[in-house]
C-alpha cells in the first residue's frame, strides 16, 4: 500500500513540475508593432498578409477525416464477423452505424453539407 502511495504522488507531482517548468520558459516576450508585422522589403504591406480561409471548405475537409477514420473502425467488424457472436455482432454494428447516421443528419440540417450558396 505504501509503494502503491509513492507511485501515485510520483505521478501526480511529476507531470505537474513539468507542466509549470514548461509554462514558465516557454512565456513570450511583449511583442512590439515592428516584430509583428509582415516583411515587404521595409514598405508598408499593400494588402493584408494572410489570406482568407474557406470555413466551408475547412469544415468539409473536417467530415471528411472523421468518415476517413470511421472506415478504418467499420472494417474489422466485418473481419471479426466470423469470431465474434452474432447478436452482440449486430447490436454493435447497428449502433456504431446509428450513430454515424445521426451525426451525418445533424450535419445535413445544419447545412455543413451545402457547398454553395
Amino acid at each position: 500500500m505504501k509503494i502503491m502511495m509513492i507511485n501515485l504522488m510520483i505521478s501526480i507531482t511529476l507531470p505537474t513540475m513539468i507542466m509549470v517548468i514548461a509554462s514558465t520558459l516557454s512565456k513570450k516576450n511583449i511583442n512590439d508593432r515592428e516584430k509583428s508585422s509582415p516583411f515587404e522589403c521595409g514598405f508598408d504591406p499593400k494588402s493584408s498578409a494572410r489570406v482568407p480561409l474557406s470555413i466551408q471548405f475547412f469544415l468539409i475537409a473536417v467530415i471528411f477525416l472523421i468518415f476517413d477514420i470511421e472506415i478504418v473502425l467499420i472494417l474489422p467488424m466485418v473481419i471479426i464477423l466470423k469470431s465474434s457472436n452474432l447478436i452482440i455482432w449486430t447490436i454493435s454494428t447497428i449502433s456504431f452505424l446509428m450513430i454515424l447516421l445521426s451525426g451525418l443528419y445533424y450535419e445535413w440540417t445544419q447545412g455543413v453539407l451545402k457547398w454553395a450558396e
